[in-house]
């Protein structure tokens, strides 16, 4: 159960389709998968509560996937996968060590920034779909 925030029951509803799936839902797959069980649940009330759960730095969004933003739940740095025919998200954990030091050092002097993390994304077709 989350304790941070006041958590409303559909609040915490969302937050558990959302983390305890490996799809990386958009808005309406969460709507629908909720709905029965949360005969009031709308669309916005959704995507009030998403943007929530982002601002608490529970969820992140992996980008727009076919027309539909994607969200993720693994807070932990990973890198994502999608199939340019089914488009399905996939976790790719690449090794802490894949980026170094120096790779961050070289661009921050380079661009005069701060990294302070990445997003690394890997388009392709995935192992279920014909090739």
């Amino acid at each position: 159960m989350l304790q941070k925030r006041n958590f409303s029951a559909k609040r915490e509803a969302i937050y558990n389709a959302i983390s305890l799936t490996k799809v990386h839902p958009s808005v309406e797959w969460i709507y629908h998968k909720l709905k029965p069980e949360i005969p009031d649940l709308s669309l916005g009330t959704v995507y009030r509560n998403l943007n929530v759960l982002r601002e608490m730095g529970l969820v992140k969004s992996v980008g727009v996937v076919d027309g539909q933003e994607r969200f993720d739940a693994d807070m932990s740095q990973h890198s994502h996968f999608i199939c340019t025919k089914c488009f399905c998200v996939i976790d790719v954990r690449l090794g802490n060590d894949f980026f170094s030091d120096s790779i961050y050092d070289c661009i921050s002097d380079e661009c005069g920034v701060y990294i302070q993390y990445h997003n690394l994304t890997f388009y392709g077709v995935c192992g279920s779909c014909p090739k």
